[in-house]
């Protein structure tokens, strides 16, 4: 956490955005892939989408980081696109269906 006078604020401004990253570092402390792997990648995903300005770790760079993340894994065979895509498709099915407020959940695979 920062600290912004005597009210700690987060370190990330979603919880997805530190879950994101906290996937990406274990993943990489598991061996997985080499921290220069993961940044080179990144930093090719910022360049392509255009974002040159300054970064605060807002919505653009944790989508970048999560395009990144779903690419990497799938090129080193962790993670399968197709099973990716279904996943996504089945949160934003579930989110879209559930009342403000209320938690999301997926349907358990029949």
């Amino acid at each position: 956490m920062t600290w912004c006078g005597d009210k700690p604020e987060p370190a990330f401004s979603e919880p997805w955005h530190a879950q994101a990253f906290a996937i990406t570092v274990a993943l990489n402390e598991a061996g997985h892939f080499e921290w220069s792997a993961w940044a080179e990648r990144f930093g090719a995903t910022l360049k392509a989408h255009g974002l040159t300005k300054e970064l605060d770790g807002g919505e653009d760079y944790f989508n970048a980081w999560l395009e990144t993340l779903e690419g990497f894994l799938a090129d080193i065979g962790i993670a399968d696109v197709g099973a990716l895509q279904h996943l996504k498709t089945a949160w934003t099915e579930a989110y879209l269906a559930t009342p403000h407020g209320q938690p999301v959940n997926l349907a358990k695979p029949a």
